[in-house]
């Protein structure tokens, strides 16, 4: 295990260049940055220690917004790269779900995986692309149903609306 010095963040290497970053003790250490990124929606630079700078690319500028939102969310973070093959109990966590919850959805088929031996293994990427289909659907079926609501004259706000109040409470709650 490492210290990470510059947001005191413990950060716990793994191999395979993935590495996990626990929040810090004193989440306030994060606020002059989250402030920062929160008043730009563009990439900035770094400068390194001699005072050059390098423009930071659109998609690690990205990155580094989840990082920060996560960490002063109280979350871990973890950076892996999308080859990276996880075990059941690693992909139950990332889901959110119990191991033999993962374990029906890999029978099922929804999520592949490979067993080269007696232990299954589930890609990154196929994960997160599982995550990602279920979170459009869950996001669709909310939609259809603050307008089915909304018809119905149970809710007055459209589901743009209830989508804005949801952000605006999530930001709120990581701040």
């Amino acid at each position: 295990m490492t210290e990470a010095v510059a947001m005191g963040a413990l950060t716990v290497e793994r191999g395979h260049g993935e590495r996990t970053v626990l929040p810090p003790e004193d989440l306030d250490t994060l606020l002059d940055l989250a402030r920062f990124l929160d008043a730009h929606d563009t990439p900035a630079r770094l400068i390194g220690p001699e005072g050059n700078a390098v423009a930071l690319p659109a998609p690690v500028y990205a990155v580094l917004v989840q990082v920060v939102e996560a960490l002063r969310a109280g979350r871990a973070i973890t950076v892996a790269p999308l080859a990276q093959r996880l075990t059941t109990q690693e992909a139950a966590d990332l889901l959110g779900v119990s191991r033999p919850t993962l374990v029906k959805l890999l029978e099922s088929g929804a999520i592949p995986y490979e067993q080269p031996g007696r232990h299954r293994r589930v890609q990154l990427v196929d994960l997160l692309t599982y995550r990602d289909a279920r979170r459009s659907e869950r996001r669709t079926t909310l939609n259809r149903m603050t307008e089915e609501a909304g018809e119905a004259g149970v809710y007055e706000g459209s589901p743009e609306d209830y989508a804005a109040a949801l952000r605006a409470a999530r930001k709120r709650r990581a701040t």
